[in-house]
């Protein structure tokens, strides 16, 4: 099997949590210190092996794909000056990965906007990429852990893979949590560690009493190219939306699908409180170097 090398990344979401930041500039690009927290994402796609990187957004979110695009007009004044190493550092997508943005049209859900990417993505296999997410790139090799690794489980078994993490019983309520489909695998989860596992199912913010394990979605996906079939057949649900567990569910019961543990940490960017620990966190890294 060839390697996965389509990413979508869904941009379309107005940030409400991260109001009033994000009333007029789009919360992806809101700085975890000296780069906006979309930067991290598409590096950890990049470094994983992605090449072909799809923004899902709409007509208010243009300011993101220019941020990768090549300003020729700053370039060359920063070159003019002298000022070559800074002006590299702002072109500095790899010659061979490309970035394109689609507008999701209608705001209808996480499962419509990955929809939404199918025309350019193509009969591609896929990584889907939350950019509220951001993982800890100090605290692992992007190259090897995490996305890559689910990359790499993708291609041996063609099995789609999900993130989870383990989160304290006080927040189970808060995500959505996988269901294993053996308890005994509850038993081999090794912390800080990438293991995949076959799964049953998920329950979206269980009462810790209902919880089927403490393994928390996290904002990372590696399906099978079917899942635009089951997208495009799904009738809108809660608030009119079509949502991706919905065809997870179907990929599930035809395919079956793996949960990959997290190694390291994440920060969730799209809440206040996360966003702002995360910007100390990464300001401090990067000041220390």
């Amino acid at each position: 099997m060839q390697p996965i090398t389509h990413a979508i990344i869904p941009v379309a979401g107005f940030g409400t949590r991260m109001l009033p930041l994000s009333k007029s500039v789009p919360k992806e690009l809101l700085p975890l210190g000296n780069r906006p927290a979309i930067h991290y994402v598409v590096e950890e796609a990049i470094a994983a092996g992605i090449k072909h990187i799809v923004l899902v957004g709409h007509a208010q979110k243009s300011a993101i794909e220019n941020y990768f695009d090549i300003n020729a007009e700053l370039d060359n004044q920063l070159r003019a000056k002298g000022k070559n190493e800074l002006a590299d550092s702002l072109n500095w997508l790899p010659d061979d990965v490309s970035v394109s943005m689609i507008r999701q049209g209608k705001p209808l859900g996480l499962g419509h906007a990955v929809l939404s990417a199918r025309p350019i993505i193509g009969n591609h296999d896929f990584a889907v990429l939350l950019p509220d997410v951001v993982l800890n790139p100090f605290a692992t090799d992007m190259a090897q852990d995490n996305l890559a690794f689910m990359l790499q489980e993708f291609v041996k078994n063609r099995c789609s893979q999900i993130l989870v993490s383990e989160v304290a019983d006080s927040d189970v309520h808060k995500y959505g949590i996988a269901k294993l489909s053996s308890k005994d695998d509850l038993q081999n989860i090794v912390s800080d560690s990438n293991r995949s596992f076959a799964v049953s199912g998920f329950v979206e913010k269980p009462a810790l009493a209902d919880a089927p394990s403490n393994l928390a979605v996290v904002g990372r996906y590696v399906f099978s190219n079917e899942i635009f079939d089951y997208l495009a057949k799904i009738q809108p649900s809660v608030g009119g939306e079509i949502q991706l567990t919905d065809a997870i569910d179907a990929l599930i019961s035809t395919q079956g699908v793996q949960v990959t543990t997290m190694k390291g940490n994440s920060f969730d960017a799209g809440d206040m409180t996360s966003y702002m620990q995360a910007f100390i966190y990464f300001a401090q890294k990067q000041l220390a170097d």
